[in-house]
């Protein structure tokens, strides 16, 4: 998308998620045109990619109406970056991500322990060695850890399992905005994901799963700022044959 095309569907997809278009509200689009500065043809475009959201729907007569939320395909990158940056249910959301990613994770690094290529264990090293060295540069750590999430998902070669990165990309993101920030005090993520990658590594599907289940949830206390309420698993690097 062009940038004036990308930052017209930014804005009026943020309306609606901010509720200034609320669920039932007839969109004037007439409007819009003299508002934004921009041709029909662009607006109309916009409206489109905002449609195939689920946000919208338009009608010959009725005209252009904002959808309740039930009709929102809320697995849309765009969808949950607009949540994200509205800050409305901002706990409501992270809780709901967190969710998901107990959800997919475990499964993924069971799977990743199964299907996992000489090159995923390559890639998942040399994004572990940067998340490693990473320390306190929120920046660096952020980078590497999404990028060793998103290597693991790659590792189950499963094509449905690796489309779920958007899920997981936004959970990290919305995480790591509020728990990995300048100042911040956070555990040393460090030892879960080494637990997980050698799991990943020996071929384990149980370790892996209940590395990263453990991974997760000691994600969750550090969010809460709880102390520490589950013993990590013990791995057994030994290949089951």
């Amino acid at each position: 998308m062009t940038n004036l095309h990308s930052g017209l569907v930014d804005m009026l997809g943020l309306r609606i998620v901010r509720g200034e278009y609320p669920p039932g509200t007839r969109i004037d689009v007439d409007s819009l045109e003299p508002e934004f500065g921009v041709s029909k043809t662009a607006i109309r475009e916009a409206l489109r990619v905002i449609r195939e959201k689920g946000l919208i729907d338009s009608w010959p007569k009725r005209g252009t109406i904002v959808n309740h939320r039930d009709a929102w395909k809320l697995l849309d990158g765009d969808v949950i970056r607009w949540r994200r940056s509205a800050r409305r249910d901002d706990d409501r959301l992270l809780a709901e991500l967190s969710q998901l990613r107990d959800m997919i994770e475990p499964a993924a690094a069971r799977l990743a322990a199964q299907y996992r290529e000489p090159a995923d264990i390559q890639a998942l090293k040399r994004s572990f060695a940067e998340f490693e060295t990473a320390g306190r540069d929120v920046e660096r750590l952020a980078a590497a850890d999404q990028d060793f999430h998103l290597h693991l998902l790659r590792a189950t070669h499963n094509e449905l399992m690796m489309r779920l990165d958007v899920v997981i990309v936004h959970a990290l993101n919305a995480r790591n905005r509020i728990q990995h920030h300048p100042g911040a005090d956070w555990l040393d993520p460090v030892p879960d994901h080494r637990r997980v990658l050698d799991a990943v590594e020996a071929g384990d599907p149980q370790a892996a799963e209940a590395a990263m289940k453990f991974a997760i949830r000691e994600s969750d206390v550090d969010l809460s700022g709880g102390e520490p309420a589950f013993t990590a698993p013990a791995t057994d690097t030994s290949i089951n044959t």
